[in-house]
């Protein structure tokens, strides 16, 4: 039993903070990290790629480990990982090892986060209480998102881009002290349940790291290479592979048995296609404002905070008009949201004014991606039976880290490749660079579109209010 139960919630809510401030803080050192350490164009992507698609690749083996081997153990090495990874991509001298670290730094946060969960929910009993820390984990893991653009913006130019991961280090280093403090060690206690499945967390992760890396080659090298149709062909088949491993698996990191739910097999395909238009929007829209508007670091930041606040309204909005309505009309008033905004965003040009050319745009789109995510949230665990529900959780999670990367990866690549092929014909460089940007936000648009579709096909639910909570964390 934990003595000191909110200290402890304080504790496990600044590290998963520190997580998902990680994702946004990165996105405006952007174009400050290319022109350092060189990279390009296509491989820029890969800063953020790399860390999302393996902390989604592996959340679920994390939280399996915690339960196995300790919580409060796997927490304080995910910190201790994350920590010491930031460090070094902080000193990182090539793209290379910046690529490398960063998904190892993802790695620590797919131990971090699950397992800082599963202590939240076993320190706080079923009811009131745990319904307001899953609140407050909600809450602080959206300001973090938040307040990332602006945060990264303030490091990069008033110190420099090495320290959005340097800034990582203290906070590891004091939550790790203190951790022992307030958070008593517990681990799972179900019988027959004691293997990792770590072949099933490799299968997946290399499955879609082969797909991924496919798509963006197939940019210089074409879709019929021969490289390409390997990697894509390679991908399939150890995702085929890692579908037959869960089927026979007696304790699969992913139970099967969860997408017999309509909810749940919707909710994840249209979060995957969320993460997909949220990350692509971020990253081209950070390098359209500084390479192309010549705003500063902390200009783009304050330029994105907009956005930020209206997810935070929407995010209220959505879960009280979720208890009126139900989930779909609401999951598919968000999509519209998104589309319009992104749409709206696309028409964005060198000189046009801020308040007509982007601000609406950003607004709709930081209404409407929380107004599709809540609801799809909501459908996620709504018809799942309560000992599945962190099952289902963490599903629903690494699909939508999963499909941000592999949207990321589509988009970018289509977007960079338009940009190449312009300059190739004699197009100016900024000219070609706005061409671009909105080139990408068209496509990041029809990943939004989809979205309505998946809506039409999801069921519509009621949600109570427990469910609610559990949607708040799993969103």
């Amino acid at each position: 039993m934990h003595r000191k139960p909110w200290s402890a919630l304080a504790v496990l809510a600044l590290a998963q903070f520190m997580v998902v401030l990680d994702v946004t803080i990165v996105n405006v050192a952007l174009p400050d990290i290319q022109q350092d350490l060189g990279f390009s164009a296509s491989g820029l992507q890969w800063v953020v790629s790399a860390y999302t698609l393996i902390f989604g690749g592996f959340l679920l083996l994390g939280g399996r480990v915690a339960d196995l081997l300790g919580r409060r153990r796997v927490f304080v090495a995910g910190l201790l990982l994350f920590g010491v990874t930031s460090l070094v991509a902080g000193l990182a001298q090539s793209p290379e090892q910046l690529v490398v670290l960063r998904a190892v730094q993802g790695l620590g946060g797919a131990l971090l986060s699950p397992a800082a969960f599963a202590i939240l929910t076993v320190t706080f009993a079923h009811g009131r209480d745990r319904n307001i820390a899953m609140g407050i984990w909600g809450g602080l893991a959206g300001l973090g998102g938040t307040l990332g653009v602006i945060a990264g913006g303030l490091l990069v130019d008033s110190l420099s881009w090495r320290w959005v991961f340097l800034v990582n280090v203290p906070i590891a280093a004091v939550l790790a002290l203190i951790v022992p403090m307030f958070v008593a060690e517990s681990r799972a206690t179900t019988p027959g349940k004691r293997t990792f499945d770590v072949a099933g967390a490799l299968l997946s992760t290399g499955g879609l790291l082969a797909i991924m890396l496919g798509v963006i080659r197939a940019e210089p090298l074409g879709w019929s290479s021969f490289e390409v149709v390997a990697l894509l062909a390679g991908g399939l088949a150890l995702l085929g592979a890692f579908v037959r491993v869960e089927a026979r698996s007696a304790a699969p990191l992913v139970p099967l048995a969860l997408f017999r739910s309509r909810g749940l097999s919707t909710s994840i395909l249209a979060l995957a296609l969320n993460g997909g238009a949220f990350l692509a929007m971020f990253f081209l829209t950070a390098i359209f404002l500084q390479q192309v508007r010549g705003l500063t670091a902390l200009e783009t930041g304050l330029q994105f905070l907009p956005m930020g606040i209206a997810a935070i309204a929407s995010a209220v909005l959505a879960s009280q008009l979720v208890t009126r309505y139900g989930t779909r009309p609401v999951q598919i008033g968000g999509a519209v949201l998104s589309v319009a905004g992104l749409l709206l965003l696309s028409g964005a040009d060198a000189t046009g004014s801020y308040a007509f050319t982007i601000l609406p745009g950003i607004v709709l789109f930081g209404m409407g991606i929380i107004g599709t995510g809540t609801p799809a949230s909501i459908a996620a665990v709504a018809d799942v039976r309560h000992e599945q529900a962190g099952a289902a959780s963490g599903v629903v999670n690494a699909g939508y880290q999963v499909g941000g990367a592999l949207g990321l990866a589509v988009i970018t690549t289509l977007a960079t490749s338009h940009v190449e092929d312009l300059i190739a014909g004699g197009e100016q460089p900024g000219t070609a660079l706005v061409d671009g940007f909105q080139r990408g936000l068209f496509f990041a648009a029809i990943f939004a579109a989809a979205n309505i579709l998946t809506a039409i096909g999801a069921p519509r639910l009621r949600p109570t209010s427990e469910q609610l909570a559990e949607a708040a964390v799993a969103a």
